[in-house]
């Protein structure tokens, strides 16, 4: 990457100085007088940035409207359409037909054309594309893009907005902006928005007792475990939101918010308690880092708009979203080059994200966030809990005789110590993400796109590794018998492996994690139905360490000391392996920075298992946090 040209540079200076505000209010150690950030500064800001990001994406996009990606990554078909609603979203929110001598509606006709003349142009990019062209005005009469477009690409969108497919994951939420821009441009006399959206909610309650969002679900292919409860859930709530918001009937707009605000509540209430002091934000299954932050964001400033969150939480609201974007602005902003990087030779994120893409919907988020500012006014004051008593909380996804899933929170501010330990499907995404260890980005961390065992054992039986992950049942936390401490408890009747597929008869899980202070104690018990024979028994300890430029001074990091692990219990013997180093393998990629070390306890000898007799696994993990800045 570049530099800027001069023209960007004083925006960028700019945009700079407000790095240390935000990287010292994350922990209040900046004077009171700062502490205090109004909603019409952060609307400010956040345009600022917006137009740093479109000025410097503006040269990617070319004269057909597609999209050059960045040297090293390939286009996604969908990108165009993101470029769209990125420019529509600016538009929205500044009322500006021009940034930097270039015409807005042009620019956003050029994607919008490149987008629906794709041979096999994504659902994805075309709900994009079509949010953004309503962003220029709700019907076709007296918007500037409509205007532009040629007959041909006219009749295209037309062809392109049918609702052809029944999807089951996330895609719904695109289908619902289909449906609302295919009426409200009056390309169709039937409004089709309504039952996608009651199609929608019926789904999530088929899927899921908790009331969340299944992006894998049994419905769509009997063959799922089900359960992909992650971030995709938060993506489809707040596109259908932003499309209704855009929708030509007020009323059909009306009378859906309470549906979905039933499921939002859900969700908002997983990011209000868990979201770090030092500001990171969702931080397990598919599509985290940038993301992981952007997307909290968004629903958080829908939800102050649309009054969903109560009264007695507005203030811790109005400071997550603060403490969210400083860690989003300090963390994935490049202040040297303008840009959001999601990606380069420390970090990395899942494949078929891009960098394009990723800044483009900087942009877009932005321009929507300056504008829910303005809208919700008021101030964003630091917040100060009452307590300093460790809290661990578990959040039921799913509740059925066949399986249970859920959310384990635990934080202790006395140590720093701050995780969640998902159980839950990984969906399409084959990694580790969502496996069900602690994690803590910074402190317990795992590679981006390389399946691993993190903190947890995994026993090999046969030709198949099996893994204390993705479902359980009987889960439950309790207090311990020792002051302070709690127990994450559950069960795998049947073993599971790391393909999610379940094996009868070959054996049983049972998992207590103990967590007390700093300390967390997993215990294992294996228990063979049958006479089986462990070929391997394996458990990883990565050692990661976060971006060398692009880490805020106040985010909680990995100590000299580092875990502190100890292996309390090993009734399968196993051995230390020489570390291995991975520092300069470019496969081992956080999303926030480098993985350095994996330290390998390994059982490579077959071992024959009795029937009925429990071998068990103890380990204890203290680490050993501090924050970034010293």
């Amino acid at each position: 990457m570049g530099k800027p040209p001069p023209s960007l540079r004083i925006l960028l200076r700019k945009i700079g100085k407000l790095r240390f505000f935000y990287d010292v209010a994350l922990t209040g150690g900046c004077p009171a007088s700062i502490q205090t950030l109004r909603m019409q500064n952060f609307a400010s800001q956040c345009l600022d940035q917006t137009k740093a990001l479109l000025k410097l994406n503006l040269g990617s996009i070319s004269a057909d409207g597609s999209i050059t990606p960045v040297p090293g990554e390939v286009s996604r078909a969908d990108e165009p359409g993101h470029a769209a609603l990125a420019f529509g979203e600016y538009y929205r929110a500044t009322g500006e037909l021009t940034l930097d001598r270039s015409n807005i509606p042009e620019i956003a006709a050029r994607t919008i054309t490149a987008q629906v003349r794709l041979s096999n142009g994504s659902d994805n990019g075309m709900a994009f594309a079509c949010l953004g062209l309503l962003a220029f005005g709700p019907t076709r009469e007296r918007n500037p893009v409509w205007e532009i477009l040629d007959e041909a690409t006219r009749n295209l969108i037309d062809e392109r907005l049918a609702i052809t497919c029944d999807h089951h994951d996330h895609v719904q939420a695109f289908d619902i902006a289909k449906a609302v821009c295919r009426f409200s441009f009056g390309l169709t006399k039937k409004d089709e928005t309504g039952a996608l959206v009651d199609r929608f909610v019926d789904r999530i309650t088929a899927a899921s007792t908790g009331g969340f969002h299944d992006d894998a679900s049994r419905q769509a292919n009997p063959d799922n475990l089900g359960g992909a409860f992650d971030l995709y859930g938060v993506v489809a709530l707040i596109f259908i939101r932003q499309a209704l918001q855009l929708h030509a009937n007020i009323q059909l707009r009306d009378s859906k918010l309470p549906k979905l605000r039933t499921h939002a509540e859900k969700y908002l209430r997983i990011i209000l308690e868990t979201v770090r002091e030092d500001g990171l934000g969702w931080s397990f299954g598919r599509g985290i880092g940038s993301y992981g932050q952007t997307h909290c964001i968004t629903l958080l400033l829908q939800a102050l708009r649309d009054r969903w969150i109560p009264v007695d939480k507005e203030p811790l609201a109005r400071d997550l979203i603060r403490r969210l974007y400083a860690h989003f602005f300090t963390t994935f902003f490049d202040a040297e080059h303008g840009l959001i990087v999601i990606r380069d030779g420390e970090r990395d994120t899942i494949p078929r994200h891009t960098m394009r893409m990723a800044n483009f919907d900087a942009a877009r988020y932005l321009s929507q966030w300056s504008r829910l500012a303005k809208t919700v006014g008021g101030t964003m004051d630091v917040f100060r809990p009452t307590s300093k008593q460790a809290v661990c909380r578990l959040y039921s996804l799913d509740k059925t005789p066949r399986k249970e899933q859920g959310l384990l929170s635990y934080s202790d501010p006395t140590s720093g110590l701050h995780m969640v330990l998902p159980v839950l499907s990984n969906g399409s995404h084959k990694f580790s993400d969502s496996l069900a260890f602690p994690h803590m980005p910074g402190v317990m961390d795992w590679p981006a796109n390389v399946y691993t065992s993190p903190f947890i054992p995994e026993y090999t039986i046969g030709d198949r590794v099996y893994t204390p992950s993705f479902y359980g049942k009987n889960l439950q936390v309790a207090m311990g018998t020792k002051a302070g401490t709690y127990h994450f408890r559950y069960e795998q009747p049947d073993l599971i492996d790391k393909d999610e597929k379940l094996s009868s008869g070959v054996a049983s899980l049972k998992v207590d994690w103990e967590l007390n202070g700093g300390r967390i104690i997993g215990r294992f018990i294996l228990i063979p139905k049958a006479a089986v024979t462990l070929e391997n028994f394996r458990l990883v300890l990565p050692i990661a360490a976060t971006h060398s430029r692009m880490t805020p001074g106040s985010a909680l990091i990995l100590g000299p000391e580092s875990h502190r692990c100890e292996v309390l219990k090993d009734d399968f013997h196993g051995e230390w392996l020489e570390t291995k180093v991975v520092s300069e393998d470019p496969k081992h990629r956080t999303c926030w920075g480098k993985m350095h070390f994996y330290q390998v306890l390994e059982r490579n000898k077959p071992l024959a298992l009795r029937v009925g007799t429990p071998y068990a696994f103890e380990i204890a993990f203290q680490p050993d946090i501090v924050r970034a800045g010293g």
